[in-house]
Order: C-alpha cells, then sequence, then structure tokens
C-alpha cells in the first residue's frame, strides 16, 4: 500500500518538472527518491489529490514508527525535559525547527538538517503554507512563524531562524540565539501551549559550539517560565548522545 502511494506521488513530480530518470524499484530507493523531490520542490500550486495521497502515504510512515508522547518523559527540572530522539516523532503541542531566513525549508535533499527532516516528515502542505504566511519576505534572526504540524504527531511547527556564527560567538549573536527560544516560548505560553520542543538552534550547519548555545538556550527559557510562572513542558531535544551529554552538564552539581 505505501509502495502504491510513494509511486502515485513520485510519478506526478516527476512529469511536473520533466525530471528524466528512472523510478527505482526498491521501497528504500523509492523513499529517497520521495525526499530528493519534495525538497526540491518550489511551493507553487499542486494537485490536491496528490497532496491528499502524500497524507495518506505519511500517516501510514507514521505508524511505522515509534513515537514519543511527551507526557511520559521526565522532568529534569520543573518545566524542563531533556530528551534525545527524533523530534519529528515527539507527540507535543508544537515543535521548534530551526530553519533559515527563506523560511522555505531546506532545498538540499543531501542536508541531514532538522529543516529538512521536519518539513520531508510533515509533507508539502507545511512547505506551501510557509509560502502563503511569508509571501515572499524573510524571517530576521530571533523571528518566527507558525504553521500547522500536518503529518507530524506535534500540533504546531514554529520555524525560527538562528544565528550563523562566522569565527568568534558575538554579543549580536547571542542576542539573537536568546530571542529564538524567548520569543518562541512567549508565543506558545500566550496561546495556552502546553508543551513545546526545541532543538539545539545554530549549533549545526550554522556553528554555534553548543558549549555556549546550551548555556543561551538554558538561561533564555529559565527566564520566560521565570516571567510568566506557566506549567508548559519545554523540551531540549537532542539528536546524538555527544549533545545529550553536553546539555546534561548543565544539571550537574
Amino acid at each position: 500500500m505505501k509502495e502504491e502511494l510513494l509511486l502515485k506521488i513520485i510519478k506526478y513530480l516527476k512529469n511536473e518538472s520533466n525530471y528524466q530518470f528512472e523510478i527505482p524499484k526498491s521501497y528504500e530507493e523509492l523513499k529517497n527518491v520521495y525526499k530528493a523531490l519534495v525538497n526540491l520542490r518550489i511551493p507553487e500550486s499542486i494537485s490536491e489529490k496528490i497532496l491528499d495521497i502524500e497524507d495518506q502515504y505519511l500517516k501510514l510512515e507514521l505508524k511505522d514508527k515509534k513515537i514519543t508522547n511527551v507526557n511520559d518523559l521526565k522532568e529534569i527540572e520543573k518545566n524542563i525535559i531533556l530528551w534525545q530522539g527524533d523530534i519529528t516523532t515527539l507527540k507535543c503541542d508544537a515543535i521548534v525547527n530551526a530553519g533559515n531566513s527563506e523560511g522555505l525549508g531546506c532545498f538540499n535533499p543531501r542536508h541531514i538538517c532538522i529543516d529538512n527532516m521536519i518539513h520531508t516528515n510533515a509533507g508539502m502542505r507545511l512547505r506551501l503554507e510557509c509560502n502563503d504566511i511569508l509571501k515572499g519576505n524573510t524571517i530576521k534572526n530571533g523571528d518566527f512563524i507558525v504553521c500547522n504540524a500536518y503529518n507530524l504527531p506535534s500540533k504546531k511547527v514554529i520555524t525560527t531562524v538562528g544565528p550563523q556564527v562566522v569565527q568568534e560567538v558575538t554579543d549580536q549573536n547571542e542576542n539573537d540565539l536568546a530571542n529564538c527560544y524567548k520569543n518562541a516560548l512567549e508565543y506558545a505560553i500566550k496561546n495556552n501551549y502546553k508543551s513545546i520542543a526545541f532543538p539545539s538552534i545554530s549549533t549545526g550547519l550554522y556553528a554555534y559550539p553548543i558549549e555556549k548555545a546550551k548555556i543561551v538556550a538554558y538561561n533564555s527559557v529559565k527566564e520566560v517560565l521565570k516571567k510568566y510562572g506557566t506549567d508548559i513542558k519545554v523540551i531540549f531535544n537532542v539528536f546524538s548522545e555527544s549533545d545529550y551529554n553536553e546539555y546534561k552538564c548543565l544539571w550537574k552539581d
């Protein structure tokens, strides 16, 4: 069933852009082709039927994954959770996407960035909504946009733009990174979200040293939590064990 749906999507996208390639036979290869095509596709009008087929396919894919419910995770301190895992499998009110200033997702299928992962697993509707919101405008460092999460287990995707570090971290870099956390968290609190998950913003391709970024992230979140006195759960999400151990040092005596 999944393979049939995937073939329909691939054939549509292949014909739409007049790509010349042979459609592979194995399911894993088909998934790679699908990922490439949806990441390369610009956000223009598309058949609603194909979007519905994609929704069916991605929902079936999600059923085969282990979903983590935020309510099953233990707090490392009041209101705060440290969790190592795939953010696209986390069931919570909102996940934060570390995007770029264009705000439309990653157009490079070879990147293993969180922007790419979120858009691929949410489906093409996410990029279309981002485009409808931005209308050609860009997102400034520390600002954000909010979209539906579509085929992800979360409810919303908040795309923010972190600073890109050149050589050394500047005061402006630190301020921009702090605003990524503060602005998104304040939005979540004001809109009565019960949970929000943050990745380690800017510590990948944007070269913000994680040992410095984690402190900005933690202090920014604590500042907002203290300001509002809320019970929202804030998840610091990391993917690698090394990043997990780096963050865990925040809670060592």
